[in-house]
């Protein structure tokens, strides 16, 4: 473990300042959502982070300032049983935090450190998602409100001619079973460490769990961000897929195509660009 540094020094109105902006922020994605929910209606892109990820609403709106920080006047009530009492105020227990949880910070950490010094790819175009539906019934369909821009059959074709190569595990597992030998990889838990690479829509969407689960010594504004980078992706992610979203104001990125798999490959190189950063961030703030 790193020596520890001096804390940073907060005033109260520069922490409540920092508390108020960051519940301002995430209101605009949790408002629409728990509207939805208390109407009973779903969206199969909006409310993918919230169903998906394990971090409630709740969890995501409340304000912390991560590690090294100290909040003049506060109180550590307020903040959890993480934070202690400092000599103006209170800071996070971050020994305390990465004793208790060790184990899980290592695992996290090595897989950060493993994705970012591996090659990214950017050729698969999408094809996990048409995976999750081959060969399905409508019935069967995860989101079966909506209808498949293809035949179930052209769908199928479109899997069976591109080829799937995905190595993101928890993608992997939602294929459907006649999809999976399909794949070029078969990708465990066992082997996420070897094979997550950060070209990966769901390894840099993935950076939102990591960023929730390394709190709080991460800042809120840390997970705010790979909250917002999640959602940019989610909706890529769902544009190209085989569902027809245009009328939820989503058109299709036409991955059946030549130009349609141009455009998800430039914007999957974009979102490589904006998740090396998040992932540095993170790396940082939980130094080996």
């Amino acid at each position: 473990m790193t020596a520890a540094l001096a804390p940073a020094v907060l005033d109260v109105a520069q922490w409540q300042a920092r508390r108020r902006a960051h519940e301002e922020r995430v209101d605009v994605w949790l408002t629409p959502h728990l509207a939805r929910r208390r109407r009973g209606e779903r969206h199969p892109v909006a409310d993918f982070l919230f169903t998906y990820y394990s971090h409630r609403p709740a969890q995501l709106r409340r304000w912390h300032p991560g590690a090294g920080v100290e909040l003049r006047d506060a109180d550590a009530a307020e903040f959890g049983r993480d934070y202690r009492a400092s000599t103006a105020g209170v800071t996070l227990d971050t020994d305390g935090v990465r004793a208790r949880r060790a184990e899980s910070i290592a695992w996290i950490r090595s897989l950060l450190a493993a994705t970012r010094g591996r090659a990214p790819h950017f050729g698969c175009f999408g094809m996990h998602e048409w995976a999750m539906v081959y060969r399905q019934t409508r019935e069967e369909l995860r989101h079966n409100a909506w209808p498949l821009r293809l035949s179930a059959e052209r769908t199928a074709e479109v899997v069976e001619e591109r080829g799937v190569r995905c190595s993101h595990f928890d993608a992997f597992r939602f294929f459907t079973p006649p999809a999976r030998p399909l794949n070029l990889l078969t990708p465990t838990r066992e082997t996420q460490h070897a094979l997550e690479q950060p070209g990966c829509l769901h390894a840099n969407m993935d950076l939102y769990k990591w960023a929730y689960k390394l709190s709080p010594l991460v800042p809120s504004e840390l997970v705010a961000d790979a909250f917002d980078l999640a959602r940019d992706i989610r909706t890529l992610d769902m544009r190209a897929s085989p569902y027809d979203l245009a009328a939820l104001g989503y058109p299709p990125v036409r991955v059946e195509t030549p130009d349609g798999r141009a455009e998800y490959a430039a914007a999957q190189r974009a979102f490589a660009e904006r998740a090396a950063v998040l992932r540095d961030r993170l790396l940082a703030a939980v130094p080996a």
